[in-house]
């Protein structure tokens, strides 16, 4: 083969459109995962076309049927007329090899597809103004490619693989509970909910400015990197770099930060950062402090991250709010317009959770509404926040606005907070209690502060779906009702 010919093999397409035309069972499978730019040659593409509508049309693909519509397309003799067509049906006695005619068809396609695409590389980077923009569009260039092929097919129920498959998760869950768990928190009660942040999950975590959502959302990248030896991402887009590893250092020594700025540190404390310290340089925690990135950015670079630590266990975004879109940069943009932006967001970051197959962790802020605790109706600047998250979490803490009078009455406990999942598409509705260490910017359970371990209370989805102005009790899941299914 010539250097400047693109990769392809003739007799490889000629055998396997010959396979088409003689063996009927093979049609369905063949058509379906072929497309015409797969073949070489225009006359080849132009008879797995006709071959196709045929098909389409419910009709049986053979020599009458194939030469009537490319007769009737007017592009018989364009192909080489019915004698071309007749010498495809004799030139493969048998389709038994079809399979390896259409991996050596598929092969010269991918690669000319890639050739392709390393062209547009090379013309857009001699361009090219930005060299983000201009990465961002090469790597877009090649996971195009490699993702056009993962289509699910459409597969009925007979053959009884996914139930069996449903049925053995259920079997190892009964014989051992946490065969299934996701990512841990390092908040137990809140670990018993959700059995742990899964894969592919999208949790939003939502507070309004100064609750903690940031210091929540870093307990949990602490708990799962420092304690679990996990792979986190985190992407900061209002607070630098240097900022976060000092909520974190301090949170994980049980150090003061107030204490850590004013230069009042004890011994003990100076000990305990500096076992911190040590711990913080061996996670694998990666944080990007870039202003206005958007989900394509954030995508590109844990697709990076992933491939080099070989693995990636969790991505933490602060916040939806501060991210920007494909539009980014248009002057005058309307509420609704932002609104829209928003949408697109969330579902590109429900799309890259699935990707990535990672639980993604994005903070959201609130509407500044004082209601007696966050509702779904709160959320900032769109509902598909709501409709896209997998998970969605609000932070209450009645300390931060209540008044001086009703905290020194003890009306109102300084420190208490509460997490309510308000959403959570694969499991219970509930809230747990947690106290929060302001000083350390830190999150606990309760009883790690020794107070009596309170369970997490539960509602019914129904409740809180149909009436998200309930009354705050939260019943008792409801007992289990009677199936009908024999024991």
């Amino acid at each position: 083969m010539a250097i400047n010919q693109m990769p392809h093999n003739l007799d490889a397409e000629a055998a396997l459109l010959g396979c088409i035309l003689i063996d009927g069972d093979i049609q369905s499978d063949l058509l379906e995962q072929l497309k015409e730019e797969d073949f070489y040659q225009p006359s080849h593409q132009d008879i797995f076309l006709a071959m196709r509508a045929i098909f389409a049309s419910r009709k049986t693909v053979d020599v009458v049927t194939l030469t009537d519509r490319l007769d009737r397309d007017g592009k018989l003799d364009k192909i080489g007329g019915i004698q071309y067509v007749t010498e495809l049906a004799q030139l493969t006695p048998s389709a038994a090899n079809y399979r390896q005619y259409a991996d050596i068809v598929k092969r010269d396609s991918t690669n000319r597809a890639l050739i392709r695409a390393a062209n547009s590389i090379i013309e857009n980077s001699l361009t090219a103004g930005d060299e983000r923009a201009a990465l961002a569009f090469a790597e877009k260039q090649v996971y195009d490619l490699s993702s056009s092929g993962e289509a699910s097919a459409l597969e009925g129920m007979g053959d009884g693989r996914v139930i069996q498959e449903v049925i053995q998760k259920f079997e190892s869950i009964s014989a051992d509970p946490n065969a299934f768990r996701g990512l841990e928190t390092g908040f137990k009660h809140l670990d018993r909910i959700t059995n742990g942040l899964q894969k592919s999950d999208l949790i939003i975590l939502a507070a309004r400015p100064g609750v903690g959502k940031t210091s929540f959302a870093m307990n949990i990248v602490e708990n799962s990197c420092l304690l679990k030896k996990k792979v986190a991402a985190v992407f900061s887009l209002e607070m630098p770099r240097v900022q976060l590893v000092q909520r974190l250092l301090c949170a994980h020594a049980g150090v003061s930060m107030e204490k850590a700025l004013k230069g009042d540190l004890k011994q003990k404390d100076w000990k305990n950062l500096m076992r911190a310290s040590d711990n913080l340089q061996k996670s694998r925690i990666h944080i990007d402090d870039s202003s206005r990135i958007t989900p394509a950015e954030i995508l590109s670079k844990c697709r990076r991250l992933k491939a080099k630590e070989g693995s990636l266990d969790l991505v933490m975004i602060d916040y939806i709010q501060l991210m920007g879109g494909e539009d980014e940069g248009k002057k005058g943009r309307s509420a609704e317009n932002r609104q829209q932006e928003i949408a697109s967001i969330t579902r590109n970051l429900k799309i890259m959770a699935k990707e990535l197959n990672v639980p993604v962790i994005a903070l959201s802020q609130l509407r500044r509404i004082e209601t007696k605790e966050p509702q779904l109706s709160d959320l900032r600047e769109s509902g598909a926040i709501e409709q896209d998250a997998d998970i969605v979490m609000f932070i209450n803490r009645p300390d931060v606005s209540a008044k001086e009078e009703d905290l020194k009455s003890g009306k109102v406990v300084k420190g208490a907070a509460e997490i309510t999942l308000a959403k959570h598409r694969n499991g219970s509705l509930g809230r747990i209690q947690l106290r929060f260490l302001g000083e350390s910017t830190k999150f606990i359970d309760v009883d790690a502060q020794g107070a009596p371990e309170e369970e997490p209370q539960y509602r019914k989805k129904t409740d809180f779906e149909d009436n998200p102005e309930a009354d705050d009790v939260f019943p008792e899941p409801p007992p289990e009702e009677d199936t009908g299914i024999p024991d």
